[in-house]
């Protein structure tokens, strides 16, 4: 399952999700690209990281195409090549405004990086994780498959990610695999920039609402994204994988 000196992009991958996938993949050997807009993020990261392998952040706004493409390019100008790309970078839901006072323009800021994000820079890499039979992986949300009221853009640029990533893996296939993880509630408070680090102190009803017995830590969806990108995942692709301590499956009577 050797991993060993492949090269990652992982966009977002200065604060939460990202950043736990971007530890895991150095841990493993490979040599790790963060695609990140928040410059103080990314330094941080780059930083902090720097000890446990190759690393190395290049600022990026995965709405902005002109952006992506310098991405791709210097990622392959430094490592010359492209084996695994993880577009994890998202927008949370506007302020959980309802529908009525959503404006046009955040409605179409939450679906420019959440989905056209994942559209642009799977574009701009195909070419590169072709050579590699590489592979993408799309972090999605267990928000396209159950609501919160008031979370109607970010619910539907998840959906659209998961509709994406099967469309994609045919598209692609045989040589690039294609697929997406949904994580459930994740508390990424302490994989934050410094600036924003905090711990959340959760409750045991918090935990207790999990069948597993307690909320979801950023490793473990790094742990699957590790899995996805290694030759073990050979046969498996156009899957969107929940993890999310079997909440989605638990009814729940008040």
């Amino acid at each position: 399952m050797s991993l060993r000196e492949k090269v990652a992009i992982v966009t977002g991958g200065g604060q939460g999700i990202g950043k736990a996938i971007a530890k895991r993949f150095l841990e493993e050997k490979m040599k790790v690209v963060i695609a990140e807009i928040d410059q103080e993020a990314g330094r941080e990261t780059e930083a902090e990281y720097k000890n446990l392998g190759s690393i190395e952040f290049i600022q990026t706004d995965v709405s902005n195409e002109d952006s992506v493409k310098n991405l791709i390019r210097e990622t392959n100008h430094n490592f010359g090549q492209i084996d695994v790309l993880v577009n994890n970078a998202a927008r949370a839901n506007p302020e959980n405004l309802p529908l009525t006072e959503l404006s046009l323009e955040d409605w179409e800021r939450t679906i420019s990086i959440n989905l056209t994000g994942v559209f642009l820079c799977s574009k701009h890499s195909v070419a590169h994780l072709r050579k590699n039979k590489g592979t993408i992986i799309n972090i999605a949300s267990t928000r396209a498959l159950m609501s919160e009221p008031n979370t109607e853009a970010y619910s539907a640029s998840k959906g659209g990610v998961v509709a994406l990533t099967h469309a994609l893996a045919i598209s692609l296939g045989p040589d690039i695999r294609v697929n997406s993880i949904s994580p459930g509630w994740i508390d990424v408070s302490e994989w934050q920039k410094l600036a924003n680090r905090h711990r959340t102190e959760l409750t045991e009803q918090d935990h207790q609402q999990h069948p597993v017995g307690r909320v979801g830590k950023p490793e473990d969806i790094a742990s699957l994204a590790v899995y996805f990108a290694s030759a073990d995942a050979d046969f498996i692709t156009g899957t969107n994988f929940v993890i999310d301590g079997g909440m989605t499956n638990k009814m729940i009577y008040l």
